[in-house]
């Protein structure tokens, strides 16, 4: 991974194989961010006349490549786009600088060393700099003939990033950078999962992969394979996963805090590969259903960063992990399975298969009564049609908890968006012959998905939902610090989340 270090060397004087500098949009043209200054003045002060001249502008996502004058150490500048400039007195928001630090280490692919020179004014914006590089530098490449290298030195990601404004002395900064490291890797933990192939990332492998790192973490984990599932009585994982040749697991991982006084439960949707069962999903469908289990993979990162970070918190992850397949045992539209809870659902449709395997889960991170319970899944196509690629739902049987969660995502610079669960839905999924369906009416599916695992959480547990179907998987180009591929959405805000909780501002 990406090397991270902070430097009190100036920008024109630090060696380095290139300088990342900050550009914002003008009015009359691009706009050179403070931690330019240097830079500009061995451009004669004409930094932002050069850059307008070869088309930039300061754009977000921007990244133009000059040769460095005399008197920077550096050979070449990379001026990253930070959009609009920001109001007089306030400076550039975080995730505008994460951004452009993504995209200015995407765009420094087969460089040794990058030093930023972004406008820093604070540990936390070092540490949102920090955070852009580590993950605009991630390559998936395990699956390369040539052992798992990128195809040449060129190709290579980003080795160091040095964060320049910072106080490598300062505790804070220093705290920070450390934190945005963690964060990051896990981010990009999560991401390697998403992009494993399932034959691959099957429900057994993805367990053996947990139980490897709770070793080396010294988490204690718990794995639940099919015949202690069946004896549990875990319907909904069972009958999932029982079309598959690769059969289900449940995994708890759990980090204590020998000071913690609060406990957080994160449960993860991992179906390793969605063919939709019995309802098969249509031609077009199924290119990229081995991100259904990017939940239990963000799930699996947080507890890991927690664990990594010392928090002073409990956090308990929950892998609901199953393959949906077709097959002459495949559960079929029509059946009925008794859950974990001693509910019974009628399967209308095989493909809302998540709801199942998270709904037993979900009751049996209950019975452990934490203080909180959030769940991540990629859940619904309609939440993608509700809110697109970008920015994913939030639901919660508390409208405060659901607030707090909502902001704590846009504090950490995922997108996100509260969303309800109209009580009127509920009886739409009533069953002539058991005690629930899984589908009910189709407009506002999204939402009754929601309402449908609420009724999996235990009574006075607070509990949110969290649809990531929609920025879990990015199948276009990279932009800023995202890239093709899985995303490790909600990464970021599973850890924010852990962090208000050990600090007692749970909401």
């Amino acid at each position: 991974m990406t090397a991270l270090t902070l430097s009190t060397s100036g920008a024109a004087t630090l060696r380095a194989d290139a300088l990342v500098v900050g550009v914002a949009k003008g009015p009359k043209g691009p706009v050179l961010a403070p931690g330019a200054e240097a830079v500009d003045k061995a451009f004669d002060g004409k930094l932002a006349a050069v850059l307008e001249t070869l088309g930039a502008s300061g754009e977000e996502g921007e990244v133009t490549k000059l040769p460095a004058p005399a008197g920077v150490k550096a050979p070449v500048v990379v001026a990253a786009g930070l959009g609009g400039v920001p109001a007089k007195g306030d400076g550039y928001d975080g995730e505008a600088l994460r951004r452009a630090a993504g995209a200015a280490a995407r765009a420094l692919t087969g460089t040794k060393k990058a030093a930023f020179a972004l406008p820093v004014e604070d540990a936390d914006d070092a540490a949102a700099v920090g955070e852009g590089a580590l993950m605009g530098a991630y390559t998936f490449t395990a699956y390369r003939s040539n052992g798992g290298k990128p195809a040449s030195k060129k190709s290579e990601p980003l080795a160091e990033a040095v964060i320049l404004g910072g106080k490598p002395r300062d505790k804070a900064f220093k705290a920070a950078v450390e934190r945005a490291a963690v964060v990051a890797a896990e981010v990009n933990r999560a991401r390697d999962l998403i992009n494993i192939p399932s034959n691959d990332l099957h429900p057994v492998a993805f367990a053996a992969l947990a139980q490897e790192a709770a070793k080396e973490h010294g988490l204690k984990i718990e794995v639940l394979d099919e015949k202690a599932l069946l004896k549990g009585g875990y319907g909904g994982l069972m009958g999932v996963g029982q079309g598959s040749a690769n059969p289900p697991r449940l995994v708890r991982i759990g980090y204590t805090h020998p000071k913690a006084e609060k406990t957080l439960a994160l449960v993860g949707k991992g179906i390793t590969y969605d063919s939709g069962g019995i309802s098969l999903k249509p031609a077009g469908h199924n290119e990229t259903m081995k991100c259904d289990m990017s939940g239990a993979a963000a799930v699996f990162a947080a507890v890991l960063a927690a664990a990594r970070l010392g928090l002073r918190v409990n956090v308990t992850g929950w892998l609901a992990l199953a393959e949906n397949m077709p097959s002459g045992t495949a559960t079929r539209p029509g059946d009925v399975l008794t859950m974990y809870s001693g509910k019974t659902v009628e399967v209308l449709n095989t493909d809302a298969e998540g709801r199942l395997v998270l709904a037993d889960a979900l009751t049996r991170a209950s019975e452990e009564n934490p203080d909180a319970i959030v769940d991540v899944a990629t859940l619904t196509g309609a939440m993608v049609l509700a809110l697109g690629d970008r920015t994913f739902g939030v639901m919660a049987n508390d409208d405060a908890f659901r607030t707090s969660v909502h902001e704590i995502a846009e504090s950490a610079g995922e997108q996100a968006w509260p969303m309800p669960m109209p009580v009127e839905l509920r009886k739409t999924m009533d069953s002539p012959v058991a005690d629930i369906a899984n589908m009910g009416v189709r407009n506002g599916s999204g939402l009754l998905a929601g309402l449908f695992l609420k009724e999996f959480v235990g009574e006075g547990i607070t509990w949110a939902h969290l649809d990531i179907a929609g920025p879990a998987f990015h199948e276009g180009a990279p932009y800023g610090y995202t890239p093709k591929g899985g995303t490790g959405s909600s990464v970021r805000t599973l850890v924010r989340l852990a962090e208000h909780t050990a600090d007692g501002d749970l909401g």
